[in-house]
């Protein structure tokens, strides 16, 4: 599956640690810039596996760095099985190749909804929803998950829609995306895009994720919650215009 020379080595590593860096700051953004980034030099395919083991170690960090995974397991636990199922389901249309058109739908939603928010008043989920709405929320992600190999829509705006506090609403994305990276690793492995040589790489990138996710985290702790949200939104949409562009160059 892989084939680099030395310059795809250290691009791949500057790119996971510059993935890592968006991570630690806002608590997402790894799979959207590995994707995006490395979509570049080998096909979405090759740039899914190759995200799996760093993704999967930095969010299990973020995950059990945060206060509150016994009540976050216990409020969103339909919504990762949705996660899985969808997952599961939509990683053939990965596979088929054929990415571009989801990719580009995927940015467009992403910067719709960072830009009405940083202008409007904040969206709120009533507690009464979260019953049906978190499976659906789950489910949905998870399919735009398996065909794009990102994670974060409806995702993360629904998590920001619970009003969790800043150091919950990380642990809260750090839960999320691991069920995802676990669930798009099985529904990978489960159509044979796994290869021991993606596999070596991977665990590789793990390092420069590493790196750039500690970085991010300084500066997180040094930002005051409403800036927070504003580099967080921000954070979006300049998300959402590397997937537009990205489509339209695979176009």
């Amino acid at each position: 599956m892989f084939d680099l020379s030395v310059w795809h080595l250290l691009a791949i590593g500057l790119t996971f640690l510059l993935a890592g860096f968006v991570k630690g700051v806002t608590g997402m953004g790894l799979p959207t810039v590995a994707m995006g980034v490395l979509g570049a030099i080998m096909s979405p395919v090759a740039a899914a596996a190759l995200l799996i083991i760093p993704s999967f170690v930095t969010n299990v960090w973020q995950l059990v760095c945060g206060p509150s995974f016994a009540a976050l397991v216990r409020r969103l636990w339909l919504m990762m099985l949705g996660i899985v199922l969808g997952t599961l389901a939509g990683s053939s249309i990965l596979m088929s190749g054929q990415t571009q058109w989801t990719t580009a739908g995927l940015g467009a939603i992403l910067m719709v909804y960072a830009g009405f928010t940083l202008v409007a008043r904040q969206i709120s989920v009533p507690a009464s929803f979260e019953t049906w709405l978190s499976p659906l929320v789950g489910l949905t992600t998870g399919v735009i998950t398996g065909g794009t190999g990102v994670f974060v829509i409806p995702a993360v705006p629904y998590l920001q829609a619970l009003r969790l506090s800043k150091d919950d609403l990380v642990q809260g994305l750090g839960f999320s995306f691991t069920v995802s990276t676990m669930a798009l690793a099985a529904g990978l492995a489960w159509r044979g895009a796994f290869h021991l040589d993606g596999l070596a790489l991977s665990s590789l990138a793990i390092a420069p994720a590493l790196l750039g996710m500690w970085l991010g985290q300084v500066v997180r702790l040094k930002v005051s919650p409403e800036r927070f949200r504003r580099w967080f939104l921000a954070c979006l949409l300049l998300l959402g215009a590397e997937l537009i562009l990205k489509s339209i160059h695979s176009a």
